[in-house]
């Protein structure tokens, strides 16, 4: 079986359409054996189902999508499993324990969406996922392709595309990447490098106390079985996979963590712009 998933710097990315990349997952027998990332090569949302059919895809794993694409995919055979979020190697293996549950077509707004979670909203459904006016720049509403390094001020690197030998391809200014990043590239000419700190305003957002919860155990089947630092996903009120990481637990309750896990951090990127279109 083969599994794809929307990608961007290690999570699920939320914007089917718009996604620069897709991580391909290789499985026998209930377990990944590969993986590898492959480029969407500009296509849009009509032209992704044809590209994921010519590679082979069973799965699809995504944030947000809407009704075409899902009856193209549908159409293809491609299974589709919509409104994950997070890490995305930790949504694969929650799809192969038969965690996750599909959404299906999930926006009604410029054909597609975002599950909570995402966005530093803090765990709250968020309003919109429309352009920053407040991001300016020649390159803004351009395809642009980049290469780039991540590191936190510890020197630690936490993404690559370098490493991984294909650059992103994103629509700058369209809220397809965090917003440090995306004013960053805006400015920039084709073959420029550029080193760029970011608060955590710029990046993920602060970590937000209200998405950290406690509940009873006896509540919530299975959380006996749970450890401090696992993450799992749990469901939102109307059915959506979303993840959390156990913070702490005592004999009776157990309480969670849904910030990003890049939340409330400073990061750092090394970036060069590779091709404008």
């Amino acid at each position: 079986m083969r599994i794809a998933v929307t990608y961007e710097q290690g999570d699920v990315f939320q914007h089917f359409g718009h996604t620069g990349e897709f991580k391909v997952y290789e499985v026998e027998e209930g377990k990944v054996i590969s993986s590898k990332i492959i480029s969407s090569d500009g296509s849009g949302h009509s032209a992704l189902a044809a590209l994921l059919n010519d590679k082979g895809i069973d799965v699809l794993i995504c944030g947000g999508i809407g009704g075409g694409a899902q009856a193209a995919l549908s159409e293809r055979g491609i299974e589709l499993c919509a409104g994950a979020s997070g890490n995305a190697d930790e949504a694969v293996e929650a799809y192969l324990r038969g965690e996750l549950v599909n959404t299906g077509a999930n926006c009604d707004h410029h054909g597609e969406g975002h599950s909570c979670g995402e966005h530093g909203c803090g765990g709250q459904e968020c309003g919109s996922c429309h352009e920053d006016s407040s991001i300016q720049g020649p390159n803004v509403g351009k395809t642009c392709r980049t290469h780039y390094r991540g590191t936190f001020n510890d020197g630690t690197q936490f993404d690559s595309s370098y490493d991984r030998g294909e650059p992103l391809e994103f629509v700058c200014g369209a809220g397809m990447m965090i917003k440090g990043f995306d004013a960053a590239v805006a400015n920039m000419k084709v073959g420029e490098k550029v080193n760029i700190h970011l608060s955590p305003a710029e990046a993920y957002g602060d970590a937000d106390p209200q998405a950290i919860f406690t509940v009873e155990i006896n509540r919530l089947p299975g959380a006996e079985n749970l450890s401090v630092g696992q993450q799992v996903y749990l469901q939102d009120q109307v059915g959506r996979p979303f993840p959390v990481k156990v913070a702490a637990k005592d004999e009776k309750t157990i309480t969670f963590d849904a910030n990003h896990e890049m939340a409330g951090k400073e990061l750092n990127f090394l970036i060069e712009l590779v091709d404008v279109k």
